[in-house]
């Protein structure tokens, strides 16, 4: 009787395409981060190479791809959850400060990163306000295409290995 009313398994697609949510992270962040560098469509800052990700961080990022594979996590977050704003942003790329003896204490991300991540990222059209009573951003038709294509790419490129 439970089995009436709980379908089986489905796709989370109805559609042969594949999702964002069909691939996993790591391997669509890569692929979109190369995509976003490969084309070259979002301006580096002047302080890219002297600025830290956050307040809890002793050092900056030492991967000089940096900027894009942050561009593609954020890109991928809006995808997933519609309304996300900076300073909720801040709170999921934060981490653990640490404070020497004394126990750790979460410190949120660099917020001057983020928003200019998101002002890139609404310039070339992936995202853009969101102008619901939630706020923050929220992924455009056209971002969500592009997205979607990328990770068809990336799910390709994983079936091959």
């Amino acid at each position: 009787p439970l089995l009436l009313f709980y379908p089986k398994f489905q796709m989370t697609t109805k559609t042969k395409g594949v999702l964002v949510k069909d691939v996993s992270p790591d391997l669509f962040i890569a692929e979109y981060a190369a995509h976003l560098k490969r084309n070259q469509w979002l301006k580096l800052p002047d302080w890219l190479d002297l600025v830290k990700t956050g307040n809890a961080k002793e050092l900056g990022p030492m991967n000089p791809d940096w900027y894009y594979i942050r561009a593609a996590s954020i890109a991928r977050k809006i995808y997933l959850h519609n309304g996300l704003g900076v300073g909720l942003m801040r709170r999921m790329y934060g981490g653990a400060k640490r404070r020497g003896h004394r126990p750790n204490s979460h410190a949120s991300a660099s917020g001057a990163v983020l928003r200019h991540i998101v002002h890139q990222l609404e310039s070339i059209g992936v995202i853009e306000l969101n102008t619901g009573t939630k706020g923050g951003r929220r992924i455009t038709q056209e971002g969500r295409r592009d997205l979607d294509r990328i990770a068809g790419r990336a799910a390709k490129a994983a079936r091959r290995n």
